[in-house]
């Protein structure tokens, strides 16, 4: 498969599969290396230092989203660090 600059991906999944999807991020970030792959492509991606992390979610009626965005720089630092707290109450 070709390397590509950009990866996307969109499919159903039930929430055992997001579980082990997330679990291999967190595994990735926790190693400095994620592989993104699907029939359309692969993505490397090296992890290091300090990331700035956005979160975001909405409720619209029936349909929920949740946002996660971690960015990464190779030479510079993210400016602004903030606190955040995550539970399942």
């Amino acid at each position: 498969m070709k390397q590509s600059t950009r990866f996307r991906h969109e499919s159903l999944q039930d929430s055992e599969s997001v579980q082990t999807l997330l679990g291999a991020l967190v595994d990735g970030v926790s190693k400095g290396k994620i592989v993104l792959e699907d029939e359309d492509g692969t993505m490397v991606m090296k992890p290091k230092g300090l990331a700035n992390l956005k979160i975001s979610a909405s409720q619209d009626d029936k349909k929920n989203r949740l946002y996660i965005r971690l960015t990464w720089y190779e030479d510079t630092d993210p400016v602004r660090q903030k606190d955040i707290k995550i539970s399942a109450k």
